[in-house]
């Protein structure tokens, strides 16, 4: 009988966006903070989040988190309105926020999620600014990839 692995209690990812690294190409990653209510956080202890089509806008010096679904948990407080997709403030320092809308409005790059965890007890969202693949970069990919494994498994039985 197998096991189920259970979640390991030091993990600090909630979660990934397994996407972006295929559909983009990732220049530069940085941290940054998130501006949450009190539902958001409890969901997020509990693990339901999910980053699959989210991205940063930038708008009045700020950058905003745009499409990250957070499911309220079912025990939550009937008196507040849950919203699961919210646009939710990033806190980012002058600094980096002026490294991102130079880098989106001067040279067109774009600015998303990456992945969301713990860092200690606040949650930390990794955000990226990418470029977007073509077909031919996604294929050349696929194809670098497939390589890898087969020099792997050609090396391994060379030694034989």
């Amino acid at each position: 009988m197998t096991k189920k692995k259970a979640h390991k209690p030091g993990s600090a990812t909630i979660a990934l966006n397994k996407r972006a690294r295929h559909d983009y190409f990732i220049e530069e990653e940085m941290e940054a903070g998130l501006a949450l209510q009190g539902w958001e956080v409890k969901s997020l202890r509990a693990g339901k989040a999910n980053l699959g089509d989210s991205y940063v806008i930038l708008r009045d010096g700020e950058a905003y988190l745009f499409g990250a679904n957070f499911t309220p948990l079912s025990v939550a407080s009937s008196h507040v309105v849950c919203d699961p997709t919210r646009t939710r403030k990033l806190l980012l320092n002058k600094r980096e926020l002026d490294t991102l809308f130079g880098k989106v409005n001067r040279d067109g790059h774009t600015v998303i999620a990456l992945s969301l965890y713990w860092k200690n007890a606040w949650c930390k969202v990794k955000i990226g600014i990418a470029k977007g693949k073509k077909e031919h970069d996604k294929r050349d990919d696929i194809r670098d990839r497939e390589w890898k494994v087969d020099k792997a498994r050609i090396m391994k039985h060379a030694g034989r």
